[in-house]
């Protein structure tokens, strides 16, 4: 039989990786020997197992994950599941790459700074947006700003002018919400944002008024607000009456890498219906929430048939709730399902360690995410 195979040597030479990363691909179900020795524990190789080791190595060469090098291998001819997984690398790659050029912009801003001190003080940014936008954006994070002293950063809700839109980001670490308003175009200035204090975001939110944002009239819908950020200000101004205030100086988390989402499972649904579940399904308590204390937890699974479900308090062997199961802070969610109160809902669900992002269908940059939460059963 030996005498049909590669060793894993000449493999490990016919295709550029080592024998130690050989041994590890094994052990990791990605590329097994077709025979090993039962007395020595020599791994023995196909001839045709040679393209699969060539790949594989120019897989790693562009960094793709480990699953992602999995779903390659493993594709069935004609699928397609091989070109998919390597766009979707290739998208995050190309993001990646943006993302750095990002912050060596601002790098470059901040060695400048340093080479330069008289001239430290940033340009303002100033640009336009919908009264009525800005204020359903603002009602759209304003429930995950963080509160927690420790985390001065968090306590407010981030202002990226990005192009054409204005992003607001706003987190507690436990979870985190985003949406996008469409701006006159600002300028390009790799500052990282603006960190308007929760205080202000208040005030603003009262600015533009009450009926803002949830179904106002004509005349208010063609408002729009001035804001002028930069210099460790925010501004704002709109009809006829302006507030201002001192932005936090602190340097936002970067919430690109948490927002790249891959998910395995994307559910349309009735958000009443799914409210609905969460308030009168089972929950367990466990220490998930703000500095360990015990909270409510929701269990979300998916049925046979594919539909979410809240999980039963204790799920044991052969339940019919299915495989999947993600573990979220109850009151986190159902915060989330009440940002606007759409009628349906898109969930996306990665998996039990995965963020689980709640989306309402036609506002792609609107959206938030949990955390989930390790619940001991659950893996």
């Amino acid at each position: 039989m030996e005498s049909e195979l590669h060793s894993i040597g000449e493999l490990a030479r016919a295709s550029g990786l080592g024998v130690g990363t050989l041994r590890y691909y094994d052990g990791a179900e990605v590329l097994t020997p077709a025979w090993v020795d039962p007395q020595t524990g020599y791994r023995w190789y196909r001839p045709g197992q040679l393209a699969d080791a060539r790949l594989l190595a120019r897989l790693r060469r562009v960094g793709l994950p480990l699953a992602g090098i999995r779903a390659v291998l493993g594709a069935a001819p004609g699928s397609g599941t091989a070109a998919r997984v390597l766009d979707a690398h290739l998208r995050r790659l190309e993001e990646g790459l943006a993302d750095a050029r990002r912050e060596l912009s601002l790098i470059r801003v901040m060695t400048d700074q340093r080479e330069q001190p008289m001239t430290t003080t940033p340009a303002e940014v100033r640009f336009t947006v919908s009264a009525e936008e800005l204020a359903a954006a603002l009602d759209a994070v304003r429930f995950a700003v963080g509160g927690d002293p420790g985390t001065p950063a968090l306590a407010g809700v981030l202002f990226e002018p990005d192009g054409p839109v204005l992003r607001l980001v706003a987190t507690d670490r436990y979870r985190m919400a985003l949406a996008e308003v469409p701006a006159t175009t600002a300028p390009d200035r790799p500052d990282g944002g603006t960190i308007v204090p929760t205080a202000l975001v208040d005030a603003l939110r009262a600015l533009l008024g009450a009926g803002a944002g949830a179904g106002a009239g004509a005349a208010d819908a063609e408002a729009e607000v001035a804001l002028t950020l930069g210099g460790g200000l925010v501004r704002a101004e709109t009809g006829g009456h302006r507030i201002e205030g001192a932005a936090l100086d602190f340097d936002y988390p970067d919430h690109r890498v948490l927002t790249r989402l891959e998910p395995e499972h994307r559910i349309d649904l009735s958000a009443a219906e799914l409210r609905g579940a969460v308030e009168t399904g089972a929950t367990r308590t466990l220490p998930s929430g703000p500095n360990g204390a015990d909270c409510a937890v929701t269990v979300l699974t998916l049925t046979a048939d594919g539909r979410l479900a809240v999980a039963g308090a204790e799920p044991g062997p052969g339940s019919a709730s299915g495989d999947l199961r993600v573990a979220v802070n109850r009151d986190f969610l159902l915060d989330a399902l009440g940002v606007g109160r759409p009628e349906q809902l898109v969930l996306e669900l990665g998996g039990p360690i995965a963020p689980l992002a709640i989306r309402t269908p036609g506002r792609e940059g609107t959206f938030s995410l949990l955390m989930p939460v390790r619940v001991p059963d659950l893996g």
